[in-house]
């Protein structure tokens, strides 16, 4: 622990009368405007020695030095900056504002990993030139988290880490190749998740109304922007089974709890699960279960434990 946070906790400590939701994070986040700073440049090397990470909405055409990178904000531009890379910016034009919030990365639980995400990541672009729209959705962001901050509420630190959080995903979705979860070598697991994902948002069903929209292997393959051939050596990859057999045993699943849970008809169940025609689901389900559907319909749950 550095000489900030020890710091930091002795406040704390001293605030026993104060409910821990709040005492434990006084002093890990904080949100301030952006004021001109008298002179053209404003020199960040110094900001390491702080431990915080940082993200900044700069207005007005600006230049920033991060690490070896040169960049440059023509209009508005947001900015996340980690602990370990000093930077530095120059106001190229007249008139500049905008607002930052810091903490640390004590601020999130064990669960999430700041340095992770790759816009606080060394090599990846931390500023993010952008457009009037994304400028507002930024600009309401910050300014619900200056609400927060002033209120009451017990809880309010929570509300002000998803909004730290709102901002990363707002960039990452700005630029998605820059926030893959899965690299190169992992091509197969990305395509299988998402598929896996795919299928099971279609469930479950829950009205004779609903119906399962994908049930083909090259619909699902349409949908994910990827050739079945792609998909299917995917899967096969990754769960040994093929992109058909995934989804005949999933419907084979959903079915069998539709016909032990409702009071359906066969051609009801039949149309939900993406059938044209009641016969096609018959012969489908005889097929994967040996029993047609009313059969299977009249055996007594506790013979069939894997429901």
């Amino acid at each position: 622990m550095n000489k900030n946070q020890n710091r930091g906790s002795y406040l704390i400590d001293k605030l026993t009368w104060m409910p821990e939701t709040l005492r434990k994070d006084i002093g890990q986040f904080n949100i301030f405007s952006l004021k001109d700073s008298g002179g053209k440049t404003v020199n960040c090397n110094i900001y390491n020695r702080k431990g915080y990470y940082k993200i900044s909405l700069i207005n007005g055409n600006t230049k920033l030095f991060y690490a070896d990178q040169s960049l440059e904000i023509k209009k508005t531009g947001l900015l996340f900056s980690n602990p370990y890379v000093p930077y530095s910016w120059e106001h190229v034009g007249n008139e500049q504002s905008g607002v930052f919030c810091v903490f640390y990365d004590d601020f999130f639980n064990a669960s999430v990993h700041i340095k992770d995400y790759p816009v606080f990541k060394l090599g990846n672009t931390p500023l993010f030139e952008l457009s009037t729209e994304q400028a507002d959705e930024i600009n309401d962001i910050f300014s619900k988290m200056f609400e927060e901050i002033e209120s009451d509420f017990t809880y309010k630190y929570d509300v002000l880490r998803n909004r730290v959080l709102e901002l990363i995903f707002c960039a990452l979705k700005m630029q998605p190749s820059t926030g893959k979860q899965y690299n190169e070598s992992n091509a197969s697991l990305r395509a299988a998740s998402m598929f896996v994902e795919l299928l099971e948002r279609q469930f479950p069903i829950e009205s004779p109304l609903q119906r399962m929209k994908l049930r083909f292997p090259l619909e699902f393959a349409n949908q994910l922007g990827l050739h079945v051939n792609h998909l299917n050596k995917s899967l096969k990859k990754i769960t040994g089974k093929t992109t058909s057999q995934l989804i005949a045993e999933r419907i084979v699943q959903e079915a069998r709890g539709l016909l032990k849970h409702t009071d359906w008809n066969i051609s009801e169940i039949a149309w939900c699960l993406g059938f044209e025609e009641a016969p096609h689901f018959i012969n489908f389900f005889k097929k994967n279960e040996i029993l047609s559907p009313r059969v299977y319909r009249k055996i007594p749950i506790e013979q069939h434990p894997i429901l």
